[in-house]
């Protein structure tokens, strides 16, 4: 028993765990006795928060517990004074300030060193200085100095406590009077690790309401719990262990073939093991009374780039729009911090690529920008507005991860989304002249300078060439039809009726192919740098990346490809069947959940327990910890 209340960090308190549902057994059991007391209620969640992230995380507890009173403290200053005051702005700041080094310390120590390092040329040690004090105080060495271990889920509950101090100073909310009112916001376990991120004007307000529970939403909570528990264990742990991490891990042994399927099927495990948990902590949260925002809306339906980001982790994006994006200037104009910004990364990207080709492009980039800005004044909010997203999801990169290749990530999505807003305002000759030149220019350089790479983009490009002329054709045909998206990055618009309303689903089935290529293609720089030590998340990234890029450019043996397909036959057939539920239509999926909500008690129960049943039968024989746990 005294094994249950001590941290072992080879056996966190995770949802798919027997011993997390025991313990939530035993917080909703007390929760039953005391929930129509709010202020027993709030004080009773937060301790037992506390006790789920000290099982989790250990003794960065003190961290978490750092940062809830001092921004409690500084928030309940904030107010006293007035909306122009310097004292409201710099308390503000300060707050800032205290969660962002804390952030960057224990997040991005290895990733400044690195840089510094390859700047000055000199090599700069990193030491826990948290560590340190903690062995002074003990008096022994008791603490490793030499490495910095990131607390888990540190991004999520910074980001919600300046979500907190920021609308304080807003005045969109009041501050929380009682400490441990304000802890619990912050803490809230089903939430806490893996978001979603709940602003503080969002859930402050229902730690002062009466707990209810209806029938019908007791029925929706247990059913979102068991669909989080079906996309963990089935869809992402079993095609993860069984088929994508043997590739990542080595992808020179595997085919082209291999290499292609297991970056599609990485696309379906990490929107399974990420939607996953929120669907559990939506339901978990929901039995307690309390409702977190919806983090995911079938983001592979998106047409677009940028609709993808209004679907994928909806509370991040909503986050890095109302204190990032907006505070930049949004699509409005560049403030200090559009040109601070994109200065620094341009700085950075010259100084570490050492290449005078980057330079004269950087400085062609720029100068570009600036000529737009001084003579076209109708264009300069729409690059203001690019600029400032693309640095909102460099920013975006980096809140994932502390290495150059979520920073790429990042970037390649701010790209997607500047592309295809500039391809939406383009004329018809326009497009087809782009992608016919784009289509050339990669088939000369796949002919003269042969790489796996330039493969991989002629034949992509070539693919969206054919598309693009395909619709140009049918505009000209009918030049008066009002079609649906034009290429594979194009908007969908409103329905249409007879051989219209074909062409038009067929343009969002292309536009949605398109984007769902785009977007796996992205990430294959973000899965080979995950759950990665900081100090060699870099080197093991770009090796990964590149020996896959090597396979899957280089010529296919497709006499090997039924022999695969028969091989993995299980894990193929649970990649498309997860895909096909994904892409069913909204109001399908919202009738089997009232449905299944509606269900009489007993039959509910005989339910659960088969599902239970199933889950089992996928359970891997090693926990396999959720991807977003890591940032």
């Amino acid at each position: 028993m005294s094994n249950f209340f001590a941290y072992d960090p080879s056996s966190p308190l995770v949802f798919t765990q027997f011993y997390f549902w025991a313990f939530f057994g035993v917080v909703y059991a007390i929760f039953a006795l005391i929930g129509k007391k709010r202020h027993m209620r709030n004080v009773f969640l937060f301790f037992a928060s506390l006790f789920f992230y000290y099982k989790t995380s250990g003794l960065s507890i003190l961290i978490l517990l750092f940062v809830i009173l001092s921004d409690f403290l500084i928030a309940r200053r904030i107010v006293r004074f007035d909306s122009g005051s310097w004292k409201r702005k710099a308390l503000l700041i300060t707050s800032i300030c205290i969660d962002l080094g804390l952030l960057c310390y224990f997040k991005y120590a290895y990733f400044f060193a690195d840089v510094l390092g390859q700047m000055t040329g000199l090599e700069f040690k990193v030491t826990d200085v948290f560590a340190v004090i903690g062995n002074m105080i003990a008096g022994e060495g008791r603490f490793d100095v030499d490495q910095i271990v990131l607390p888990v889920g540190i991004s999520f509950f910074i980001f919600q406590i300046i979500s907190y101090s920021v609308d304080v100073y807003r005045g969109d909310v009041e501050p929380v009077r009682n400490i441990l009112d304000f802890g619990f916001y912050v803490s809230f376990f089903p939430q806490l690790v893996a978001g979603p991120i709940v602003r503080a004007s969002e859930f402050i307000p229902q730690l002062y309401k009466d707990f209810s529970l209806s029938r019908r939403q007791f029925g929706v909570a247990v059913f979102w719990i068991l669909n989080g528990l079906a996309k963990k264990i089935i869809l992402s742990d079993y095609i993860a262990v069984n088929f994508i991490d043997r590739v990542f891990d080595t992808p020179l042994l595997f085919t082209g073939f291999e290499n292609f399927a297991a970056l599609f099927a990485y696309s379906l495990q990490v929107y399974a093991d990420f939607s996953g948990y929120t669907d559990i902590a939506i339901g978990v949260a929901m039995l307690m009374g309390f409702y977190l925002p919806v983090n995911f809306n079938s983001p592979y339906k998106a047409p677009n780039p940028q609709d993808f980001w209004r679907r994928w982790h909806i509370s991040l994006s909503r986050w890095l729009k109302a204190y990032l994006y907006i505070p930049l200037g949004g699509n409005r104009r560049a403030s200090f911090g559009t040109y601070f910004w994109i200065i620094l990364f341009a700085l950075i990207a010259l100084i570490l690529s050492g290449s005078w080709l980057v330079s004269v492009m950087l400085l062609g980039i720029a100068a570009v920008f600036l000529l737009l800005a001084r003579f076209r004044e109708g264009s300069r909010k729409k690059l203001f507005s690019n600029i400032n997203r693309f640095i909102t999801m460099l920013f975006g990169g980096m809140w994932h991860g502390a290495s150059w290749n979520f920073i790429i990530w990042g970037g390649l999505n701010g790209l997607g989304m500047i592309v295809y807003i500039l391809w939406r305002d383009m004329k018809w000759g326009m497009r087809l002249m782009l992608m016919m030149t784009g289509t050339l220019v990669l088939a000369v350089i796949a002919r003269w300078y042969p790489a796996p790479v330039w493969n991989i983009l002629s034949i992509w490009m070539s693919v969206l060439f054919l598309g693009t002329l395909i619709r140009y054709i049918y505009h000209l045909c009918r030049p008066g039809a009002a079609g649906a998206p034009s290429s594979g990055m194009d908007s969908v618009r409103k329905p249409l009726r007879g051989r219209d309303a074909w062409t038009s689903w067929l343009g969002t089935i292309w536009a949605v192919a398109q984007t769902f290529t785009f977007i796996t293609f992205t990430r294959l720089f973000f899965r080979s740098g995950s759950n990665l030590a900081p100090a060699t998340a870099n080197e093991v990234a770009w090796r990964t990346a590149r020996n896959m890029v090597h396979q899957i450019g280089s010529a296919w043996n497709l006499s090997l490809v039924p022999d695969i397909v028969s091989g993995y036959w299980k894990v193929l057939v649970l990649v498309l069947a997860g895909m096909i539920i994904h892409l069913l239509p909204a109001r399908w999926k919202r009738r089997y959940r009232l449905g299944f909500a509606s269900l009489p008690l007993p039959a509910m129960a005989l339910a659960c327990a088969l599902v239970i049943f199933i889950l089992y039968q996928f359970v891997t024989a090693d926990t396999q910890p959720f991807i977003y746990f890591q940032f």
